[in-house]
């Protein structure tokens, strides 16, 4: 007898990007944690979510380069796919009211952009070693511009892997309040600010103690030709209106 073909799911009507923060306590909320707790947030707020076909159909939702646990981020993004044309001011709106404390959707803009793999290229992040001494900080942060080439390792589901960390470092400095600042392009394997702390004091060690370092990523987007960040929401539709259009959503 042959095999029942599932159910064709209706295609998307719109296409949103969205940005979030994750801050406080939400901090040491894994991906896997936020991605369930988004999507109960989608149902409790309404959202008419359109569904990949299949057996095991599931909300078409896209994230790329979440931020690790434990890390604080101003710039995290996810794209989904609804039923119905939605305004994403409300979108933005009923999503805030339904997320539980520490994330929160800042910005929401409709249109077919490029993937979100595409455009995220580089981060700035800040890291805190909480009572360092500047000069230290300032050496440790010298000796990683100089260097042509730092190996650090990562534990892995697969085991310990070792890697070049310094490639990926386009700036670091030592702000006001005494914490690094570091810009870092997104490569293969992707450097973390976790891995820019080994690096530093892989070449200065015992750099901050037995301080884990605290992780706050500001940032992400497309790399500009200056050199900046810019954001990913920002990114031209070229589907829209026959030609090239940014939508913004205040």
């Amino acid at each position: 007898m042959p095999r029942r073909e599932p159910p064709r799911q209706p295609p998307p009507v719109q296409r949103l990007r969205l940005s979030y923060s994750k801050l406080g306590v939400a901090r040491f909320a894994s991906h896997r944690d936020f991605s369930r707790a988004f999507e109960r947030a989608l149902r409790r707020a309404g959202i008419p979510m359109a569904y990949s076909s299949g057996f095991s159909p599931h909300p078409r939702i896209s994230y790329a380069n979440s931020a690790p646990t434990s890390a604080a981020s101003y710039a995290e993004y996810a794209d989904i796919a609804v039923l119905e044309v939605l305004d994403p001011d409300q979108v933005r709106d009923d999503l805030n009211a339904a997320l539980p404390t520490g994330f929160r959707v800042l910005r929401v803009v409709e249109g077919h952009r490029p993937a979100l793999a595409d455009v995220l290229q580089a981060s700035d992040w800040v890291i805190d070693l909480g009572a360092v001494d500047r000069q230290d900080l300032e050496s440790a942060i010298r000796a990683l511009i100089a260097a042509e080439s730092v190996e650090v390792s990562r534990a892995t589901r697969k085991g310990e892997r070792v890697f070049d960390a310094r490639p990926a470092v386009r700036s670091a400095q030592v702000d006001e309040e005494g914490h690094v600042r570091v810009r870092v392009t997104h490569g293969t394997p992707l450097v973390r600010p976790d891995d820019v702390l080994a690096a530093l004091r892989r070449l200065r060690p015992g750099l901050g103690g037995e301080h884990p370092g605290l992780f706050t990523r500001l940032r992400q987007g497309p790399l500009r030709s200056d050199g900046s960040i810019g954001d990913p929401l920002d990114v031209p539709d070229a589907t829209a209106d026959g030609g090239t259009r940014t939508t913004r959503a205040e």
